[in-house]
Formats: C-alpha cells, sequence, structure tokens
C-alpha cells in the first residue's frame, strides 16, 4: 500500500492587482490527510450527485489529494494562490450544455496545475432534483484535445465533476445561501478566496435582478475579485443599451464586466491585432487607401432560424450580426495600431478613434434580404395567421465608409444571412493590382509575378478549409507568424480559395484548435479585458447602427429561395456611398386565379382606378419608375427635342432621385427641363424646402444646364409667398413659354394620408378647378402655405405617375381604389389627364398593408 501525505501553501490570488502585489501575505497551511491509493480509487467511482452529500472540506481536500496522487499537477512547489468559485447562471440551458461546460472544463484541464483551485456552481431556477438531472447529463459528455492522454483525461473528468454541483437561484434568499456555502467551503478548507466569476448564460431580461441579488447578497469579500459575463444581445438600440448599460453601473465596476462577443475568441480573429503588430513593417506601406481596393467581413450560415423565431423577429440579421460580430472585426482592420498591443486600455482608445471616424449609414448603405420559408417559420412558431407578413431581414450587405486618412474612399463590405449557399466567415482585403502582365496568365509566378490577385484573408472557418487559418498572398509578402500556435499549410495545394489554388498563398492554421468559449473562458480567468465588449465601445457600436435600423423601418426585405437557387439574386453593386442589388427581379403578372400575397409575386401589373398600376417591392417599384421616366425623357426628345419633368415634394420621391442620379447614367439630362409640381413658402436652402431636396438627391449629381431648372418663385423681394410679388403668375408664365400648350411630358405627383396630391388639399378653395395655373393654398400642416400648380394644369399633361409606398399609405390607397370622382373630398380622384396617361405605381405595403 502506497500512502502519501501533502502540504500545500495557499497564498493570494496574483490576478487581483488590486493588493497581491503590493503586499504579499503569509496565508495558513491547509493540510490533506492520509489516503490510500486504492481508497481513492473506490471515491473517484462515485457518482457527482452521490458526492454532493459530503461536506465542502471532504470535497476540496480529497479531490486535491487525488489529482496530486495521480500526477497531473507537475509539482506541489508552487502551492495554491487562492480559490476560485465560478457559478454558470443558466447552467441547463442551450448554450450551457453546447460550449460554456465545456469551456469551463478546458479551464479546469488548463489550470488545475498551475496553483489557484476551484469548485463550480451550476445555478438555475428549476427545483434541485429535476436541475440536478438536467445539469449533470451533459457534462458526462466532456472531452479533453487529442494532446492529453486518456488516464489524465479521465482523472481530471472525475474530479471536476466532483468539483461541480447544482444550486437552485430564484430568490435573494437562495443567493445568500450559495455566498454561505462558499463562505463554509472556503474557512473549513482554511482557503483565501482569489474570487468569483458569475457567467449570466441567461436573457437579458432577467440581467437586473440577478445583478441586485449578486451586489446585495453574493459579492466576494474585499480583497477578492468579481468578474460577471454578459452574453448579448445588450439592447435593441442606442436607447435600450444606455439604458441598460446605466442600470448595470448601479451593480458593478466597469472592471468587473466582461461581454462576451464569441467571436472574439475565434482563433483567426483574435489573432488579426497581433498579425498586424508583427508584421509592421510590411503591413504599414501597404494598410491605406493607395493600395486597398476593398474589405470584405463576411459571416454565411446554411441553416435558417426554425426554433429561433421569436429572438430573430426582435432582431434580426443587422442587430444578430452586424452590428456585434462584424463591427468587432472591423474595428480590428481599421482601427490605427497602439504601440502596445497588449495593453487594454491603448486598444480600446484606438478603437474609440475608429468608431469617431466611421460615416454614418443612411438607407442606400444597405440591401437587405429574406429568405422565403421565413414568414411560414414565424407563423407556426409564434402561432400567427396567414395574412401575417413579417419584413425582418434575414440576409444584409452593408457599405461601410471611414473618414480618416488611411482608409478614405475604401469600400468596407459587410455582409451576413442566412440559409446562403455555404457556411463561412472570413475578412478578406483585397489589394489593388496596377500591373499589367504581357505573358500568358500560365506563366505568371505565385510568389513573384505582380499580375496574381493579392490578398489577405483571417479565415474564421467552416466552408472550403473547414478550419481556422491566415492566407497571404505570396507575391504580397512572407508574413511572420508564430511557430508554436500556427503551422504552415502544404498538403492541399490544389484546393481552390477565393478563385486561387492554395499553393498561391503562404497558408496557416492552429498547431491546436481550441473552441472560441474556451478562449474567452481563459482570459475572463487570466482578467484579460481585451476580448471583451466594454460599455463605451457598446455605446459606439450601437450609436453607429442605430440610424439605420430605423431608417430600414417598413422597408421590404427582397426575398430569396435559399441555398445554391439563390444564384445572383443576392448579388449587390458599389456605386459611390450607396449599395443596390445587382440583378433587378423579373416583371411577373399578376394571375387573379390565385391567392394574392405579397410573398409569392416579384412585380404585379393590373388595373387601379381603370388605369395602369405597377405594384412591387419597394426597391424594385422604384427602378421599374426611374426606368419609365427615362423612357419617357427619350421619347419626348424624339419628338420634340426637349423634355418638361414636372417633381412632387415629399419623403417617397426621394429614392426615385438617388435612383436617377447613381443609376441612370444615360439620362438626356442635357435636353430635360426640370419643374417643381407643388413648392412650402420657404428659402430655398431650407431643408423643408421641396427644391433643397431635389437639389440634395438629384441635382448635385447631374449635369443638368443651369437655365433647364426652374424652382418656384416663393422667395421674392425677400419675403415668402406674399399675393403682391405675383409669384403664381411668374411661374405660370414661365411655364406657358416654354412647355408647348403648357402640357407637361409627365408629373410625378405622390398621395398623402387625406387624400391631398401636390399641394391641393381636401375643400382648398383654389387650385382644384378653374382657369388658374399655379396658385398659392394652405396646408393644415406646418410650413402652412404653399405654392402649387393647380388640378387643370396637372391634367394637360401627356402622362402622370403617382407614387405611393409604405403602410402608411395603405388605408387611403384602398380608399382611393373604391371611390369616384370627387377632387373636393379626395383631390387625388381629380387626377385624370385629359389627353394623356396616367400610372400608379403602388408599393405591397400600401397596396396590401
Amino acid at each position: 500500500m502506497v500512502v502519501v501525505m501533502v502540504m500545500v501553501v495557499v497564498v493570494p490570488s496574483v490576478f487581483h492587482t488590486a493588493w497581491s502585489v503590493a503586499q504579499p501575505v503569509d496565508c495558513p497551511t491547509a493540510f490533506v490527510p492520509l489516503f490510500t491509493a486504492e481508497g481513492e480509487q473506490k471515491r473517484l467511482q462515485a457518482s457527482p450527485i452521490a458526492l454532493q452529500a459530503h461536506s465542502p472540506k471532504m470535497r476540496v481536500t480529497a479531490v486535491l489529494g487525488a489529482v496530486l496522487f495521480l500526477g497531473v499537477v507537475a509539482s506541489v512547489a508552487r502551492g495554491s494562490r487562492g480559490h476560485i468559485s465560478v457559478v454558470l447562471l443558466g447552467a441547463t440551458g442551450d448554450l450551457a450544455r453546447k460550449y460554456l461546460w465545456q469551456g469551463f472544463f478546458q479551464l479546469y484541464l488548463d489550470e488545475v496545475s498551475n496553483g489557484h483551485t476551484f469548485t463550480f456552481h451550476g445555478a438555475a431556477t428549476t427545483e434541485p432534483e429535476k436541475g440536478q438531472h438536467q445539469m449533470f447529463d451533459p457534462l458526462k459528455k466532456l472531452t479533453c484535445p487529442p494532446d492529453v492522454t486518456p488516464n489524465r483525461c479521465s482523472v481530471v473528468k472525475d474530479q471536476f465533476l466532483k468539483l461541480t454541483r447544482y444550486h437552485q437561484l430564484k430568490t435573494v434568499d437562495h443567493y445568500a445561501a450559495l455566498d454561505r456555502d462558499i463562505r463554509t467551503m472556503l474557512s473549513q478548507d482554511e482557503l483565501e478566496e482569489a474570487g468569483r466569476i458569475f457567467y449570466f448564460s441567461v436573457p437579458p431580461f432577467a440581467y437586473l435582478e440577478i445583478a441586485r441579488h449578486i451586489n446585495s447578497s453574493c459579492r466576494p469579500p474585499p480583497g477578492a475579485w468579481l468578474r460577471v459575463v454578459l452574453e448579448k444581445p445588450f439592447g435593441h438600440d442606442l436607447r435600450s443599451a444606455q439604458q441598460l448599460a446605466n442600470e448595470l453601473r448601479t451593480f458593478f465596476q466597469e472592471e468587473e464586466m466582461y461581454r462576451v462577443d464569441h467571436y472574439l475568441g475565434k482563433q483567426a480573429v483574435a489573432h488579426i491585432l497581433p498579425f498586424r503588430d508583427q508584421n509592421r513593417h510590411n503591413l504599414d506601406p501597404i494598410w491605406n487607401r493607395h493600395h486597398v481596393e476593398r474589405v470584405e467581413i463576411v459571416l454565411k450560415e446554411t441553416l435558417d432560424v426554425k426554433n429561433r423565431t421569436s429572438f430573430y423577429e426582435e432582431y434580426g440579421v443587422l442587430r444578430d450580426v452586424h452590428q456585434n460580430h462584424l463591427t468587432e472585426l472591423l474595428m480590428a482592420l481599421a482601427m490605427e495600431l497602439p504601440a502596445n498591443v497588449s495593453r487594454s486600455e491603448d486598444v480600446l482608445h484606438c478603437k474609440l478613434q475608429a468608431f469617431a471616424s466611421l460615416q454614418g449609414l443612411g438607407r442606400g448603405s444597405a440591401v437587405i434580404g429574406q429568405y422565403e420559408a421565413y414568414n411560414t417559420h414565424v407563423r407556426e412558431e409564434l402561432q400567427k395567421g396567414r395574412d401575417f407578413f413579417s419584413w425582418t431581414p434575414t440576409y444584409a450587405g452593408v457599405l461601410v465608409h471611414l473618414d480618416s486618412l488611411r482608409w478614405e474612399g475604401v469600400p468596407f463590405l459587410l455582409v451576413s444571412g442566412k440559409v446562403l449557399d455555404e457556411r463561412a466567415g472570413y475578412v478578406r482585403v483585397l489589394f489593388k493590382d496596377r500591373a499589367y502582365c504581357s505573358q500568358h496568365e500560365k506563366e505568371w509566378d505565385a510568389e513573384s509575378s505582380p499580375c496574381k490577385a493579392k490578398q489577405l484573408v483571417f479565415y474564421v472557418g467552416q466552408g472550403e478549409l473547414e478550419s481556422p487559418a491566415i492566407l497571404v498572398s505570396r507575391n504580397l509578402f512572407t508574413p511572420v507568424v508564430p511557430t508554436g500556435s500556427w503551422k504552415e499549410v502544404s498538403d492541399r495545394p490544389q484546393l481552390r480559395v477565393f478563385g486561387q489554388p492554395l499553393s498561391d498563398f503562404h497558408a496557416y492554421v492552429p498547431v491546436t484548435e481550441r473552441d472560441a468559449y474556451s478562449v474567452l473562458i481563459s482570459r475572463i480567468y487570466q482578467g484579460k479585458q481585451d476580448s471583451f465588449i466594454t460599455t463605451e465601445n457598446l455605446l459606439a457600436s450601437w450609436e453607429f447602427w442605430t440610424p439605420l435600423l430605423d431608417g430600414l423601418v417598413g422597408e421590404v426585405p427582397r426575398p430569396y429561395p435559399g441555398g445554391r437557387e439563390n444564384r445572383h439574386l443576392l448579388d449587390f453593386e458599389v456605386t459611390g456611398r450607396e449599395v443596390s442589388f445587382a440583378v433587378k427581379d423579373p416583371v411577373k403578372l399578376m394571375d387573379v386565379g390565385e391567392e394574392q400575397r405579397p410573398d409569392q409575386y416579384k412585380i404585379m401589373q393590373s388595373r387601379f382606378r381603370q388605369s395602369q398600376l405597377i405594384t412591387a417591392w419597394s426597391e424594385e417599384l422604384v427602378g421599374r419608375l426611374a426606368s419609365d421616366i427615362e423612357a419617357a425623357a427619350n421619347t419626348a426628345i424624339e419628338q420634340s427635342g426637349t423634355f418638361h419633368l414636372a417633381l412632387s415634394g415629399g419623403s417617397s420621391p426621394t429614392a426615385l432621385f438617388r435612383q436617377l442620379a447613381l443609376r441612370h447614367y444615360g439620362f438626356p439630362w442635357r435636353h430635360t427641363h426640370l419643374w417643381l409640381v407643388d413648392e412650402r413658402c420657404v428659402p430655398l436652402t431650407d431643408p423643408e424646402s421641396n427644391f433643397r431636396n431635389v437639389h440634395d438627391h438629384l441635382l448635385q449629381h447631374v449635369c443638368l444646364p443651369y437655365f433647364n431648372i426652374h424652382p418656384m418663385p416663393v422667395h421674392l423681394h425677400r419675403r415668402l409667398c406674399v399675393e403682391e410679388d405675383k409669384g403664381p403668375e411668374l411661374y405660370a408664365s414661365e411655364i406657358a413659354a416654354l412647355v408647348t400648350n403648357a402640357s407637361f411630358d409627365l408629373v410625378l405627383l405622390g398621395v398623402g394620408s387625406d387624400g391631398h396630391t401636390a399641394s391641393l388639399f381636401p375643400h382648398s378653395p383654389v387650385g382644384l378647378e378653374g382657369s388658374r395655373d399655379v396658385v398659392f393654398t394652405e396646408s393644415p400642416v406646418k410650413p402652412h402655405q404653399r405654392m402649387t400648380l393647380t388640378l387643370p394644369l396637372i391634367n394637360r399633361a401627356k402622362r402622370v405617375s403617382v407614387l405611393a409606398m409604405g403602410k402608411g399609405k395603405h388605408d387611403i390607397v384602398t380608399l382611393v381604389s373604391r371611390v369616384g370622382h370627387d377632387p373636393q373630398k379626395w383631390p387625388i380622384s381629380g387626377v385624370n389627364p385629359s389627353s394623356g396617361q396616367i400610372a400608379w405605381y403602388v408599393d405591397y405595403e400600401a397596396l396590401l398593408g
């Protein structure tokens, strides 16, 4: 029989920087009793649940003794650096089962030899017997890395299970009882407390109650640290994130909170800053707008959101992925490198500077889509009716620019979606190719040819490579990569990635792959906050994304079938500061025999008030209208040499103006005269001015001759809309002089929720009939005074196009479709060109609700 006696010395944790460096403290010793190998082997076979009945002292000392005896600990000379209690809240949940328990086991496996002692407390609101069973079943499936011997794995796993117990944590009394258990165990085993980790694997709505209980009843004693780990989502927008942050600050200090973005634990992502630092001499000359063509930050998934629709309906792809994962990747690439990338404070300072340089996002900065089965999943899981339709995007491509000398003009594309053609994540920096090579491409050498594509790729995982990787084009530079953690790949030369054989790259993969949560849990234990999201970082991100999220409310996403059937449907193009889908949906005639549902049609054509109706998703509808206007312009110029176009104010035409400016390069602007249908009585430079809107979104982007621009004369003699100045008469005279028969080639109108069009309002005493062409009218909303073309003048036009978009227009569109000719009640009903045509452009939301 072998007898072993061990003396363990306990010292304070070196990780608590507040006091451990300044004053070493003498600590009492903990004596481990005699035990036999035979007896210990029997105890190893005891179930974890049975061990719950033993006293804390018996459990900790027996485990320590077993670990020492079986050779798991290399040396006992290091002694103990204090005890750490890990509390996993939500211990029976999906995240805990899949990742967190394995991560904590990996922490114990890595650190059991390094001096700290541990206990692990799984917690949930479930009553003890049921919760204990739910928690321990997954723990039996814990695994060790391949480099750990089976014997060591078995022993450490058994000890981990013995150190783990379940608690019901529901009330303040439960938290107080947990605190007493921890303190009693430490006292009995004469152990110094190093700190406590509370991991919140629970929904955000539970954060505050848990935080209150921890703060009041379960904080560690002075001298020990507290680390509270929070899982996303951290708010829904800037306001909610700010509110949650303020509430958490009442319970915890900033240095006590660790907000997890698990992407920061992925090996390729975690190595972006170290790679940039280690390769400064190669990257500094080329890491700028003069050499970088564009940057792609991509996370593609093949799965749908089935069984997660409740979460997804609230957040969508932009909040779920772009605001956090992709933004953190963007920052890692775009921020200036601090002198010391290991200092969390310096890294955060540079990240916040990068956030400050981001250009604001507008509606044109993004394209959105939704896989076709999404609405079916929502109806099934959320028990919605057949008439329910969600506009939550499951795909988004976003264009980001920075106002900095380094990155000015360089497009950063952030792309993510569900039900795509592959599962892959990567950051891809494409460098400009300025070379011309006279030899055939077969002769291009990957090592030296300037005509081969130059790329730097941080491959997050999955996809063709099936593992994290760093790829550097051989004709770019030979990178410095730490050989202890990364190894070069040379056994797959024929594999093609990003259009090139793998042999064209210096390709590196991790020596040992580690799960992201294992990496982050280790860094929580080490107190390294640079891998986590600070409050400042979080709020800066929400401040950047919230305007786009607000701007997309009511926007209809493009439907896509999913997988390879998507083909080019989700491809998009960058034009200046905006993006748009590259492929337009084909026109599809509506079969009146089918059920009419907005998720079944791309573009529908039928009749509305006995006139032509074109309806589509809003973006496609605007594209169709712009094309029709260009066709009308070409026809008019061919017949008479000029095109007279009258445009309305309001918000709906803004998207049309951008479309005409950025997509229709062949538009005959030189021969076009631009008029206004109506104007507010404000200076033309005022943000409320219709002319200002046309100028900002159209005129400043096209080459329209100065004398072909005809703003309404609302500001004469330094006065606004005064009858004696005869502004309406002046405009009518100008129209009569330049427009043949005062008949515009095309008039663009909108429709208000009260049935008004132009600035012709219900029961208006002027403008709805009579001989005048231009009049002053009164609006029921500010600014009240307006100038407008009259209904008789509008009805002399050759073509009239009426644009109505958004759910807010559904009621009036439905009403107008049923009423007769009654312009006193509904001015839009009086639009009926005497010798021309009228076409109604109505998007799905306005038509179907």
